[in-house]
Order: C-alpha cells, then structure tokens, then sequence
C-alpha cells in the first residue's frame, strides 16, 4: 500500500495510534473532553480499517492519585507504583471513551522481553489479532508496574512501532504536542516542517531533540525518529502530526501539517523484527575489508572481528559496529562471547585449531543479520 501523505493514512488497513501522556492528562486529571473527541475520530476511521492504541498516561494518573512528586519519576518505585494505580484509572478512560462510541476496549500490557523474544513476540502478535477479530480496540501500554530500566522501552513511540510490527500494521499515527518534524528546534526563527522524509538518515536524525517539552512523557523527536526507522525497515508508514487540538488526525488534514515517513523496505517479518529489536546482548566490531564486505551482502566472519563487547551465548542479538564506531546492523550470533574472543581475527583453519571443533559458517550470518 503507497501511503506517502498524511491523507493515506485513511487507506490504511490497520492503524495503529500512539497517545502520550501530555494530551491524556492536565495536572493530574485526564482531559475528557478531548479523550471523547479522538474516541469520535477512532469510530469514524473503523468504518475502512482496524485500529489499535498504544497509550502513556498510566504514571502520571496515579502519581495524582497517590500524591507523588515529580510526576511520579523521581524514582523506579515511585514510577512503578505509580503505574501500578494509574493503569486501572487509564483502562477505565479509554472503556468509557470507546464504549460511547459502541466499541469494546481490550487491554494489554507488554514488557520489553515479550516483543525481544521471538517465541512471546509472535504470542503477542496472534492476541492482537485476535482481539481485532472480534471488533475490539486494543490498548497497549508498557508495563511499568514491572518494568526497569534496564528491561524496558523508555518511551511509547518505540513501542508503537514494535506493535505494528506485530499486528501487521500498514501504519503508525504518533500524536505530539508539534505539527511535525522541523529541521531545528520549531521554537528557533526560521525553523521548516519536513512535511514527508524518505528514510532516516543521519542528517534527518540529527534535527532531533531528545527532549519532552511537558515533562509528563518519556520521548521527545530523538524516540519518534528511532520509532520510524523501526517502521520503516518493516515496510509501515508512520506519521507524525499535534494531537493537542481536538479531532486531532482532522485538524492536521484541515491544515496540512504533520511529518509522514515512507516505507523504505518491506523486509520479511522475521528480518523486520531482528530490526526492531532494541536490547542486544553484547557487539562486535569489524574491520574496513568486513564492512565492505557486509555492504555486498555478506556475513560477518571471524577473521573481520576486531573488538567483542558483552557477556552473550550462542543465538543472542548482538550490535555490529564499523572501525570507525558506526552502527552496520544487528543479528543473532552463533558463538558465545568468550568463543568469538579466542577466534577474532583468525583464519578458518586457525579457529578449528583454537576451538578444538570444526568453526561455523561465521560469527553472525547474514541470513540472521539486519543491516541498519
């Protein structure tokens, strides 16, 4: 499907939305009205496609309820006894906000691991469709409750992505507090939306600002960029446009703003979700001949390995890194981390000699390998 402006996302078959914690909720309390609206927006799109939500809020609720400072972020027990409150008051909205319009809101919270892990990623995928197949409209939301920092997403953008992904999503909706993406920061004189991008380069990434103008959130462009190039490595357009306004998706067709990022892939689902993993276990560094190598479709082998970082065994995702620092890709290694030590750099007779067994094919295959 060609969805390369903000008006075909209408095409699309299965939309995914992503609401933020800035829109869902003022000072505490949960902006119904505007809730209402874009429950209005989700009933009139489900007349052509099916819809998810992928939701924020559920901190910032329950920071209100209980009466915690900074939002509820001042710590990891703060934020997950937060979310622990707060997820009950944001599932209660979104079945009052969904229900007026006649359609049935189901549930979902997801770690990290359950979208990293093939085998809970591919459960997580026949839930949702599960769930669509019955006319329900999921709402997804990191687990907090359980979450830390070390085994989470961070932001929602991210997460977005990864569930289109699962639910073989045609598009993402991410709604913001701006019109889109600018080449500088939008407060700046002189500052111009980027109203459609074809890939994220580095030069578009590096128009990004990490930060999260409310300070309720956990994204900022930085994550809403990461999140379109997990899309658009999966073949899925994502749009950017400012929810703060109601009817929002109406509004930004009304004014013809919003970003939108065209697809630039439709790699096979497997590759797709070796692309969108977020948590290698470890990387390896590779040489000039090996990076050019790996730019005419090879795999990484042992005798290109310079550097090996981490503690990983065999079939964990590891980062690949050119000599000069750059990130090549990712995939699933076939030695351990202490193996690929001993062997890096080596012939294929040196490693049989040094593993005492025939080598494998290579460190990472390039059939179980992204390139990023």
């Amino acid at each position: 499907m060609d969805i390369a402006a903000l008006s075909d996302l209408r095409q699309a078959r299965r939309l995914v939305i992503k609401v933020g914690s800035a829109l869902l909720v003022d000072k505490g309390r949960a902006r119904t009205a505007w809730l209402a609206s874009l429950a209005a927006e989700i009933a009139e799109l489900r007349q052509t496609c099916e819809v998810l939500l992928v939701s924020s809020g559920a901190i910032a609720l329950g920071a209100a309820r209980l009466g915690l400072p900074h939002g509820g972020r001042g710590s990891l027990a703060d934020a997950q006894a937060a979310a622990s409150v707060g997820q009950v008051e944001l599932a209660r909205l979104w079945s009052d906000a969904l229900g007026a319009q006649d359609i049935t809101a189901a549930q979902m919270l997801v770690t990290l691991g359950d979208l990293e892990d093939r085998r809970r990623y591919l459960n997580v995928s026949a839930t949702l469709g599960r769930l669509l197949a019955a006319g329900a409209v999921p709402v997804v939301n990191e687990n907090d409750s359980v979450a830390t920092e070390e085994i989470r997403f961070g932001d929602n953008d991210r997460l977005a992505a990864r569930i289109a992904q699962a639910a073989g999503a045609d598009a993402v909706l991410l709604l913001s507090d701006v019109d889109g993406l600018f080449d500088r920061d939008p407060r700046e004189p002189g500052a111009r939306r980027i109203a459609r991008v074809d890939g994220v380069s580095p030069e578009i990434m590096a128009m990004a600002t990490a930060d999260s103008g409310s300070g309720l959130g956990s994204g900022g462009m930085r994550a809403k960029l990461q999140a379109a190039r997990i899309a658009e490595r999966a073949g899925i357009a994502l749009a950017i446009i400012n929810g703060t306004r109601p009817a929002p998706f109406a509004a930004a067709l009304a004014q013809d703003s919003g970003t939108v990022f065209v697809p630039q892939s439709g790699a096979s689902a497997r590759k797709a979700w070796l692309g969108g993993r977020l948590a290698p276990a470890g990387s390896v560094t590779v040489d000039q001949g090996c990076m050019a190598a790996l730019d005419n479709g090879a795999s990484v082998l042992a005798a290109g390995v310079t550097a090996v970082q981490g503690d990983f065994v065999r079939g964990d995702l590891v980062a690949v890194y050119g000599p000069g620092g750059e990130r090549l890709g990712q995939g699933l290694v076939e030695y351990a981390a202490a193996e690929c030590r001993a062997i890096m750099g080596l012939r294929e007779d040196q490693q049989a000699r040094t593993l005492g067994y025939a080598p494998r094919a290579a460190v990472v295959h390039r059939d179980h390998m992204v390139r990023l």
